[in-house]
């Protein structure tokens, strides 16, 4: 298996491609565009793209899906209803399927959005707009902020500190580091600690 990495101008946004060395079938990871230089970088490594995964539906992380489908026949999953296309799959948190020869794994870690997954690929973490290096994603309530935080310490933060986290913003982190270092986690876990301290105190 090997990652590559596309920088999207258009919401200064990441699009990951994973490809199988021994099938050269690639996953597709939050087309946000799909540009000339994408294209002729799959071309030239003889891909074929043959899944696309999407964290969540906002415009700067999918935009790129319908010229993708245009080109390639890939197959399309995601939490909600995905614009450009009638013909998807939708997943739910604890699925897991396989694809391209690669077992991917669904985590539903809704706050950022009602419909923002992780998906999980062996060690790697594709965490969209939910989690950052050092940040949390941004929520429009205080609910939203606090259910973000509770779904990424339940499912994410009990994973291996050696994953990678792949966001689609920013550069890539790990689990270990955001464990350390994440702002809005360590608040979090401060927050839980004080909890539990004042039950004890009663």
């Amino acid at each position: 298996m090997t990652v590559f990495f596309h920088y999207s101008l258009y919401g200064f946004s990441n699009v990951y491609l994973v490809a199988n060395d021994h099938t050269k079938e690639a996953i597709i990871i939050d087309p946000a565009e799909f540009s000339i230089n994408l294209l002729n970088f799959i071309e030239k490594r003889d891909y074929d793209i043959k899944a696309v995964l999407v964290t969540h539906n906002h415009l700067h992380h999918i935009k790129g899906l319908r010229t993708l489908l245009k080109i390639y026949s890939a197959m399309v999953f995601g939490s909600n209803s995905i614009p450009f296309t009638s013909n998807h799959t939708i997943v739910h948190d604890g699925d897991q399927f396989t694809t391209c020869g690669l077992k991917v794994q669904i985590l539903s870690v809704p706050g950022h959005s009602p419909d923002s997954v992780i998906f999980k690929i062996e060690k790697l973490l594709f965490t969209g707009d939910t989690l950052q290096a050092g940040l949390l994603g941004k929520t429009n309530s205080k609910y939203g902020n606090s259910l973000l935080k509770d779904q990424l310490m339940k499912k994410i933060m009990s994973q291996p500190d050696d994953c990678i986290v792949l966001p689609g913003h920013g550069p890539p982190s790990s689990i270990g580091a955001e464990r350390s270092f994440n702002i809005g986690l360590l608040e979090k876990a401060m927050n839980v600690e004080q909890e539990r301290y004042n039950l004890f105190l009663q």
